[in-house]
């Protein structure tokens, strides 16, 4: 078997379902096993992570270098922002009307309440620690989109690159590109070799590290599931199911808006999506996807390069569409809990909130991401400190939705960006 017929079948959905699947067996029925191989995806999103910063840093740079020397970056941006109050405010809705035909939290059993007190009285991750699932909560501060803006603005960009703050340095690299554009091509002309360099090394790595993605899938599922157990998944399936069910319907919506963007099939298109869509149940990180993303857009679907190189960088950092729905779904379910009815004024109040926590989520990932769902809860009242470790138990999987969301939302935000490819 030769290298491309290797790749493609290591990014083939049914490989990687498959993959998931026997880790998720393993785990279950060989926990000790399976938490004695975590290291190898610990190893593996690393390399990843090595990878996404300096491949973002340089992508941007030398992409708006090149943007101001062909001009229209004014339309560009214009066009940039309506994509993305449209995308934030349609996936708002979409977490809405999901969660109120599903109903997750409402008219549960005595049996399902029990569950829930039986888990949020275990902490988890100490023995003294008891939470009650009707307990008061300290108030949590709001944020407000002032602060978000102030957060974003690097002091230092070697702490934030020593960090790994990506939207610190996205903002620098957006600076640095603007002013590189304005000096003439004789003395930048150096600069831009070398950022094309780094640029194609970093694709070129990106795409070794794609071989052993099956095993990797099967290693990081089968840790996973023998650290948590099959328990608190069963008691929030309700949940599950129903964010579940939301980001299905985005990600539906997102691979059409690709298609009928693109001159491709549908079929083409779905298999051009394979590597972004398998990195991101692999890794759960959306900054390291962003290879793999400009790769299927401009090389495989035939969009501009130029355009995509930029805009999806910008948009994984500032795009948080994954983030939004989960705020949506985890609020209204909190509401559902605890049996508070929301009108039409609250759940506008919910969406609202939902996309200034997507902001203010950017560079955060696992349960740092989690515990914004407290800043949607304070502007309704409701208590999330103890409901907390609900969260928690099913983060994981929702984790691999939440960055899948992204991953494919943010490739149809490029796509609607971009100009059209021409036909062949």
């Amino acid at each position: 078997m030769n290298s491309e017929k290797l790749y493609t079948l290591a990014l083939n959905p049914w490989v990687i379902f498959l993959s998931l699947g026997l880790g998720f067996l393993m785990g279950v029925y060989a926990p000790a096993f399976s938490l004695s191989i975590s290291f190898v995806g610990d190893i593996y999103v690393d390399l990843l992570k090595m990878i996404a910063l300096p491949f973002m840093v340089s992508a941007v740079i030398f992409s708006l270098q090149r943007l101001f020397r062909e001009g229209g970056s004014a339309v560009l941006m214009k066009r940039v922002g309506v994509v993305f109050i449209a995308f934030f405010v349609s996936v708002a809705m979409i977490g809405v009307v999901t969660m109120l035909v599903f109903k997750p939290g409402a008219d549960l059993s005595p049996e399902q309440m029990a569950t829930f007190g039986k888990i949020v009285g275990n902490d988890m991750s100490s023995s003294d620690t008891v939470m009650a699932l009707n307990g008061v909560d300290e108030p949590v501060k709001s944020v407000s989109f002032v602060q978000v803006l102030v957060s974003m603005v690097p002091s230092n960009i070697f702490s934030a690159l020593a960090t790994g703050d990506a939207l610190k340095t996205l903002v620098f690299a957006m600076l640095f590109g603007f002013a590189v554009g304005r000096v003439p091509a004789r003395v930048s002309d150096g600069l831009t070799q070398t950022l094309e360099t780094i640029y194609n090394a970093c694709q070129i790595l990106m795409r070794w590290l794609n071989y052993p993605l099956p095993l990797i899938l099967f290693s990081m599922s089968a840790a996973q599931m023998a650290k948590t157990g099959v328990g608190p998944l069963q008691a929030m399936a309700q949940f599950v199911l129903a964010f579940s069910v939301a980001a299905l319907i985005v990600l539906a919506i997102a691979s059409v808006i690709v298609w009928k963007r693109s001159n491709a099939t549908f079929g083409e298109t779905l298999a051009a999506l394979e590597a972004p869509f398998a990195l991101a149940l692999a890794t759960r990180s959306s900054p390291t996807c962003m290879p793999s993303m400009i790769e299927s857009l401009a090389d495989r679907l035939g969009f501009a390069r130029s355009r995509v190189e930029l805009v999806v960088p910008l948009s994984i950092s500032l795009l948080r569409i994954g983030p939004v729905v989960y705020y949506v779904a985890a609020t209204i379910f909190i509401a559902q809990l605890y049996g508070k009815s929301l009108g039409p004024s609250e759940l506008a109040v919910v969406a609202s909130a939902s996309i200034l926590a997507g902001f203010a989520s950017a560079g955060m990932t696992g349960l740092l991401t989690v515990s914004l769902v407290g800043l949607t809860c304070s502007y309704l009242g409701l208590p999330f400190e103890a409901a907390f470790i609900l969260f928690v138990a099913v983060d994981p999987l929702c984790d691999m939705l939440r960055t899948l969301v992204n991953v494919i939302g943010n490739s149809a935000a490029v796509a609607l960006i971009s100009p059209r490819p021409l036909k062949i």
